[in-house]
């Protein structure tokens, strides 16, 4: 039957570079990404994304872990009948707006021009248009973890690495240590839903910030390059089929013939 393992997680990022927000279940669509997953952006600098023509741009545009640590402090939540994202610090909420009217964006943009008035190279500018994502990928994929990859990188480090580092869709339990890099290419099942894994994920130094503290205290890429010639933990995989998933469902590696 092939390598199996079953979903332990699952998590989407309404915002680019804001915090996850778990799922109890999600319906996926074919050649889809997870409803809402980076549906929004914050640019920082130059305006030039057009949502009447979107395209991909690289993460570097826009605000992100990978050098505004600071986005880690803040814990938000988006509820997908109101379109309305929540925005927390320290306990406390201090935002909440309708990210598809012109008010609620241009109030996250207020809010961001206080908070990350230090990392702003120009005016925040709060994006969208839609079906389109703006995940690192290109592509409209699902972004997927291997639990045991996690744990051989703890060993190497010496300290616990928190998952949520990856910024994953799926996390799954009960398979070797990168035996989904083996995946590229191959068909699975998640739940009731299809997928083919397209290609390894290259880890950046956003994965050096604790998203729970906003500390930026290791050294992910560099490790993994150290110990594994390479800086790739996890995989990005294409909805085939769709379907349901849930924590607890099993993913089950196709037979190749």
């Amino acid at each position: 039957m092939g390598d199996s393992a079953t979903i332990v997680g699952l998590y989407r990022y309404p915002v680019k570079g804001l915090s996850p927000e778990p799922l109890a279940e999600v319906t996926l669509k074919a050649g889809e990404t997870f409803p809402w997953d980076r549906a929004f952006a914050i640019e920082n600098g130059k305006h030039d994304f057009d949502p009447a023509n979107p395209k991909h741009f690289p993460k570097i545009k826009f605000l992100m872990l990978m050098r505004d640590e600071r986005l880690a402090a803040l814990k938000t939540h988006f509820d997908d009948a109101s379109t309305t994202l929540t925005v927390a610090k320290d306990g406390s909420e201090v935002l909440r707006a309708n990210l598809m009217t012109a008010e609620g964006r241009a109030a996250l943009e207020d809010f961001m021009r206080g908070y990350m008035e230090k990392e702003l190279r120009g005016l925040p500018r709060v994006v969208h248009a839609p079906g389109f994502s703006h995940s690192d990928a290109p592509a409209k994929l699902v972004s997927i973890i291997n639990m045991a990859s996690v744990r051989a990188l703890e060993e190497k480090i010496g300290a616990h690495v928190n998952p949520l580092r990856f910024r994953a869709n799926v996390y799954v339990e009960g398979l070797a240590p990168f035996a989904d890099h083996d995946w590229v290419g191959r068909r699975f099942r998640m739940g009731d839903a299809g997928f083919q894994g397209i290609h390894k994920t290259v880890r950046c130094a956003a994965t050096n910030v604790d998203p729970a503290t906003a500390a930026r205290d290791m050294e992910i890429p560099a490790t993994l390059m150290k110990h594994w010639g390479h800086a790739d933990l996890g995989l990005y995989a294409e909805i085939k089929s769709p379907g349901t998933l849930r924590p607890g469902d099993r993913l089950v590696l196709e037979e190749q013939v």
